[in-house]
This record gives structure tokens, C-alpha cells and sequence, in this order.
């Protein structure tokens, strides 16, 4: 069967692409992980990132606000609870406007994420659990180290805002 590959500059063929390789077989039983994150967006255009904590998983790495989406909780409930905890902000579902998704095996597990767009909330955001928060132009994303999982929405956001 002859392979077909459709080019667009929007939406690039994967590295490592190969449809041949079968399917799900870089992913043997590994759990689940859901978090949601948000690309907050202030008036300038610019997305606020924070970076990871010492002592976590991926420390020192930059991040867009969110975390696990808890059992019985939707996306956009779990958003506003990890804001609140995080940055000490207030935000609502109507505010939340979904962007994409990261779908990333890591070794132990495979990290579902999908990310939103918020341009309102009330408060400052200020590090609440995270080692520093910053105001970064879209442009700018790429040179903040950011674990594996964000780097496509790193793109993806840049082209959009």
C-alpha cells in the first residue's frame, strides 16, 4: 500500500513519523496521567509561564499553569482550582477557551494536556508553589527550557498569538 504524506506548513509532518510502525507500540502499560493547563495571556499579548520547583519532577524546567485533573473533575473545574493554589488568582470556565492538546509518553507514563486560553481573571498572579512566574512575548517561549510535552504548544501558541 503506498504511503501518502501531506505537507502544510501549519501542521508538519512529525519527526519520526512512520505509519508502518504499527499502533500504541511505544506505549505499553503505561498509566494515564490528565492534566490541564492554561497559556494565560495579559494585554500585551504576553503568556505567563512558571517554573518548576526544587525538589519536583523536571525542577527548573518552565511550565504553563495547571495540574492533575482529579477523578469526577472536568478540565476547565481543575483549571480553576490549580490557578487559585498556584497563583493565587480567580478565573472562570467561561474564561477558559481551549486551544490544544499534548499527548507525550514519558518512561513511568503517558501525559494527556490539554491546554487553554485565558485572557480575564481577577488578581495578580504571583508564585504560590512554583520557584518564579514570568511575562514572556510568544516569540520568546522557545528560549525557556520546558519539558518535552510543551514544546509543540510552545509552536503552535507562538503562531497563534
Amino acid at each position: 500500500m503506498p504511503t501518502i504524506e501531506a505537507r502544510s506548513a501549519a501542521f508538519p509532518v512529525p519527526a519520526g513519523c512512520d505509519p508502518g510502525e504499527g499502533r500504541g507500540a511505544d506505549a505499553p502499560d503505561r498509566p494515564v496521567v490528565f492534566v490541564a493547563a492554561v497559556a494565560l495571556v495579559d494585554i500585551d499579548d504576553r503568556v505567563l509561564i512558571a517554573q518548576r520547583p526544587a525538589g519536583k519532577d523536571m525542577a527548573g524546567l518552565w511550565e504553563f499553569p495547571g495540574g492533575k485533573v482529579e477523578p469526577g473533575e472536568t478540565p476547565e473545574a481543575a483549571l480553576i482550582r490549580e490557578v487559585r493554589e498556584e497563583l493565587g488568582i480567580d478565573t472562570s470556565a467561561s474564561c477558559l477557551a481551549p486551544f490544544s492538546f499534548a499527548s507525550h509518553a514519558y518512561a513511568d507514563f503517558h501525559l494527556l494536556m490539554p491546554l487553554y486560553i485565558c485572557r480575564k481573571w481577577l488578581g495578580e498572579p504571583a508564585p504560590r508553589e512554583h520557584e518564579a512566574v514570568k511575562w514572556v512575548r510568544p516569540m520568546r517561549l522557545a528560549d525557556y527550557p520546558m519539558p518535552p510535552a510543551d514544546a509543540p504548544l510552545v509552536a503552535m501558541l507562538r503562531d497563534f498569538l
